[in-house]
């Protein structure tokens, strides 16, 4: 269950399940769960996972299982997907039973042609409730609310009643427990207010780019809303994000039915200007954004190679320091961006270096990757509610003073043969109570998934491949739920 109505209760389907077994003369030997877990994915659903990784050994102690209804099995989009888990259990010779449907668990085809319609019926029910959803969130936008995410450096979150009377500030991590309540965004401490104003004034009036802003605030002990240093990112940020000028912004990126997360154009974004109060009038906003794109000339991959050609020909050489220098030339960063890598760029404009710098690339972009990835891991767990502690120095996480995480990234390496192959570089000084492993994609350049493997386990093999056994497998995920879903905190109802 997810978070629906009572009638798909875990208790209400346990009780479903135990009176037919016992209908049906079978005995319960054992119960998988997925509670709070949404069903149109098989990522996060780590009590199916666990089901069908028993059926497969082949040394499962169950020889039917039984299920509430067609939608528990899931909700997946395409109808094909659960046809497919159900065929796993039946070549094992593991009959599936659906408990509260009014077919009979057969083999005919009348009861196949139902649990088909049962299942399109069930992935129509979530594409159906996530369109309602959605127009639900454009109207509160539209009606000035804030919809989900931290407010951010110099804003924060008002908890509102219905008559939108001011009911307290959230901390980082709360939510609101009345569905009537609403929350909208106001100043926060003079201050952070000031900050805001400053970088604004630096940035538009003063001509000073992002990073010798951050070098700035930097250098005056100042941190962001997540207590880090500046950067140039987190600048740009600040100096494009419409909040700070009291606009209500939605739907900039998505995330439908647990498919690929976008970047949406700003043609389809939802907005209502005057939603809040503003850190920053209209106009200075408007100043800022014209920089910011002033600053981006959109050059085409020859454009891009005919400048770096020419910047060759003048200098007799390359260097990421020496394209940053040269004025009118689009920064190393873009270059990388572009081509995959500057080792890359140079090739394409037939410079060699003496010595072969690939290495540098590719390690400077694991390290830009690894970076990313633990600060999205520290950002997802403090939204989930969790407190969050990260060592300066080994950058183990300690999550609610409960348990520790380590986060590594497993390069990919080919055989001559054109196999993969992931080497596990373990933290075993650290002891970590888990560790968070990201595989790399053949080409290094992002995430292919993630193993979380505990410390209690004792892998055998730290090497994996394209094919990895089960036992290993069982600890694969593709994306981070499972993990975040470890640190969210549960509200419980006082007795």
């Amino acid at each position: 269950m997810s978070t629906e109505h009572q009638q798909y209760s875990l208790d209400n389907q346990a009780l479903a399940i135990s009176r037919y077994a016992e209908a049906n003369s079978m005995s319960i030997v054992r119960t998988f769960e997925d509670g709070g877990r949404s069903g149109l994915v098989l990522s996060g659903r780590t009590g199916l996972q666990e089901l069908l990784a028993a059926v497969q050994s082949g040394q499962a102690e169950f020889e039917v299982i039984l299920v509430y209804d067609v939608s528990r099995w899931g909700r997946f989009q395409d109808s094909d997907e659960g046809i497919y888990y159900e065929y796993l259990c039946k070549r094992a010779k593991i009959a599936v039973h659906f408990c509260a449907e009014l077919f009979p668990n057969d083999a005919s085809l009348t009861t196949a042609v139902l649990k088909t319609v049962k299942r399109t019926m069930a992935g129509e029910y979530s594409r159906e409730l996530s369109v309602k959803v959605f127009a639900g969130q454009c109207r509160l936008i539209e009606l000035g609310y804030r919809q989900g995410g931290p407010a951010g450096f110099g804003l924060r979150r008002q908890l509102i009643a219905q008559d939108r009377t001011a009911k307290g500030i959230l901390s980082r991590g709360e939510h609101k427990s009345i569905q009537t309540d609403r929350v909208i965004l106001v100043p926060g401490p003079t201050e952070e207010s000031a900050i805001v104003r400053e970088i604004y004034d630096r940035f538009t009036k003063k001509d000073e780019t992002e990073t010798v802003i951050a070098d700035v605030l930097n250098s005056r002990g100042i941190v962001t809303d997540l207590g880090r240093p500046w950067t140039r990112q987190t600048i740009r940020q600040v100096l494009t994000n419409p909040k700070y000028a009291g606009a209500n912004v939605f739907n900039r990126r998505s995330f439908k039915l647990k498919k690929q997360r976008l970047n949406n154009p700003p043609t389809i974004w939802v907005r209502r200007d005057g939603a809040f109060e503003a850190l920053i009038d209209q106009e200075q906003f408007l100043a800022a954004q014209i920089i910011v794109e002033g600053r981006h000339q959109h050059y085409s991959d020859e454009q891009m190679l005919t400048e770096l050609r020419h910047l060759l020909a003048t200098t007799g050489r390359l260097s990421g320091i020496l394209i940053d220098e040269t004025a009118g030339l689009p920064s190393s960063g873009a270059y990388r961006q572009r081509f995959g890598s500057l080792f890359r760029a140079y090739e394409l404009v037939g410079y060699h270096p003496l010595r072969d710098y690939s290495f540098v690339e590719l390690n400077r972009s694991v390290r830009r990757t690894h970076g990313d990835l633990s600060a999205s891991i520290v950002a997802a767990v403090e939204q989930a509610g969790a407190r969050v502690e990260q060592d300066a120095t080994t950058d183990l996480l300690t999550i609610n003073d409960e348990f520790t995480a380590s986060v590594i990234l497993a390069r990919c390496r080919s055989t001559p043969l054109g196999h993969h192959r992931w080497l596990l570089r373990l933290e075993d000084s650290l002891q970590p109570d888990v560790t968070v492993a990201a595989r790399l994609t053949p080409a290094n350049d992002s995430i292919l998934d993630y193993y979380l493997f505990p410390r209690i386990d004792v892998l055998v093999s730290r090497l994996l491949s394209d094919q990895n056994a089960l036992s290993v497998d069982v600890y694969r995920f593709d994306d981070l739920s499972f993990f975040i879903g470890m640190a969210t905190r549960a509200q419980i109802e006082a007795a």
